[in-house]
């Protein structure tokens, strides 16, 4: 897989994801949506950490910030911070097994989520609902199926026509 082709790869399954999080979903469902850009810049940087880093977390984060409508830099301060994590301790996470990948990808989750409340809450004060939680369980148990995919997209084989 030459380098422009990867990059691509990688970027465009950001792309999706940040789709995914600006969907318009019925508010019932809108509160189980997890971060879906977050899960992939995880992946990403775990991945391939020598492509994926906190520059690209840091870029994605202030996009999702003018999707989203949040405050400039909210994102990205969470997204660098967790991706600072995964990668530093990339080399570890990639020998554990996957329900312990899991449980820090909750923790990762779960930090992203409580960064973004206390920086909502500096702006105006804000309850902390139990709604809170939902995405950060629904994105651990939606890592699995973000980690297939992405690992599908990842090894395919470019197919070529002649």
């Amino acid at each position: 897989m030459n380098n422009s082709y990867g990059f691509g790869r990688i970027i465009s399954t950001i792309v999706l994801a940040m789709c995914l999080k600006i969907v318009p979903l019925p508010v019932m469902f809108a509160v189980y949506n997890p971060d879906w850009v977050l899960l992939t810049l995880i992946y990403w940087s775990l991945a391939m950490p020598e492509r994926v880093g906190i520059f690209h977390a840091w870029t994605f984060g202030l996009l999702t910030d003018v999707l989203t409508g949040r405050m400039f830099g909210q994102y990205a301060l969470a997204y660098s911070l967790v991706i600072y994590i995964c990668l530093s301790l990339h080399r570890r996470l990639r020998q554990f097994p996957f329900i312990q990948q899991a449980l820090f990808i909750f923790f990762c989750l779960l930090l992203s989520q409580l960064l973004l409340f206390f920086i909502k809450n500096i702006q105006d004060t804000a309850q902390l609902k139990p709604t809170f939680w939902l995405p950060v369980f629904v994105g651990t148990l939606c890592w699995p199926l973000v980690y297939t995919v992405l690992r599908f997209v990842r090894l395919a084989k470019s197919i070529k026509t002649d």
